[in-house]
């Protein structure tokens, strides 16, 4: 009879787990009302999910997205939700410490010149990597769902809340204060950063890189000290706003002291070590708001007041 209970009470745990997951919002697992340490017990018997996996050669970044997607494919079959790189590594958050160090100029602090970020270690040999458990997995997906990217234009500031609760600050560029012709577009282009209510609908992880302007493709930059780099690898966002898909994307810059000025295309620009960050917060259909608040507000009293850099209040 014991017995008997335990299964069915099992039985009801892992539906409620099932349907959770399978939605898009997900809810709380704390807040089923079935607690029952048998139930743990049981369903640790019954569901042996793999746990750990180890390295087994050093891993660069020129290589980390094609090792990352082999892990993904070869245990998403062996856990009962779809893995993805992000429930991965945010089930790992010392890869987004270690991918963050890879920035040029926190190397250079170090008195490190890396030329091609691409040959850097990323994953060391002999390194751990933990599968997340299914419920670790519910709740990084709720996590997921509550999470937003907020941007202010004229404050050159993009947040990063969860059930709005302010995890990250970071200081961005934005889209220049005027008009230019741009041959990706072959017409001349109103270079402001838009604003609007949007979501994260691509990654682009191997970025190519064309200069805007005419069209040329490009693979080294000159960095703020003047040195000489190859491009980093570091992914991409592509995002839209108010139902457009304008090209108007979230991206690393190489040079750091164009951070809050209006200096881009129309792209938000953030540095290196912030850009894998954002990444990794930001899976696809993270809700997304770009506005334009000359006003900032602390416990509902205005604090200060921002230049207006597109000039839009009379």
């Amino acid at each position: 009879m014991r017995f008997r209970y335990i299964n069915l009470l099992y039985l009801i745990f892992s539906l409620i787990f099932f349907i959770s997951c399978l939605s898009k919002k997900q809810p709380n697992l704390e807040s089923v009302q079935i607690d029952s340490s048998e139930i743990s017990k049981v369903y640790k018997k019954k569901i042996k999910e793999p746990s750990r996996v180890q390295v087994l050669q050093n891993i660069r970044v020129g290589k980390y997205f094609e090792f990352m997607d082999s892990l993904v494919s070869k245990y998403d079959s062996l856990v009962p939700y779809s893995l993805s790189e992000h429930l991965l590594v945010r089930n790992n958050p010392w890869i987004i410490d270690t991918l963050a160090n890879t920035d040029y100029y926190r190397m250079m602090a170090r008195d490190s010149f890396v030329y091609d970020q691409r040959q850097m270690i990323i994953l060391p040999k002999g390194s751990q990597l933990n599968i997340p458990d299914s419920l670790s997995a519910c709740k990084l997906l709720d996590n997921f769902f509550n999470t937003e990217i907020d941007i202010n234009i004229p404050e050159y500031k993009l947040r990063v809340f969860q059930d709005s609760i302010l995890l990250y600050t970071f200081p961005v560029r934005v889209g220049q204060y005027r008009e230019r012709y741009l041959k990706f577009g072959d017409r001349v282009t109103d270079l402001r950063t838009k604003t609007g209510k949007g979501s994260i609908v691509k990654h682009v992880k191997h970025p190519d890189f064309y200069n805007p302007v005419d069209g040329k493709r490009f693979y080294v930059t000159r960095r703020d000290d003047g040195k000489t780099t190859m491009m980093p690898q570091i992914p991409w966002i592509e995002t839209e706003i108010n139902n457009i898909r304008n090209g108007q994307m979230i991206h690393p810059t190489t040079n750091p002291k164009t951070l809050g000025k209006a200096y881009s295309n129309g792209c938000v620009g953030v540095g290196e070590a912030d850009a894998w960050i954002i990444y990794y917060y930001a899976p696809l259909g993270t809700k997304l708001k770009i506005r334009y608040d000359l006003e900032t507000y602390d416990e509902g009293m205005v604090i200060s007041v921002l230049r207006d850099v597109y000039n839009l209040i009379d």
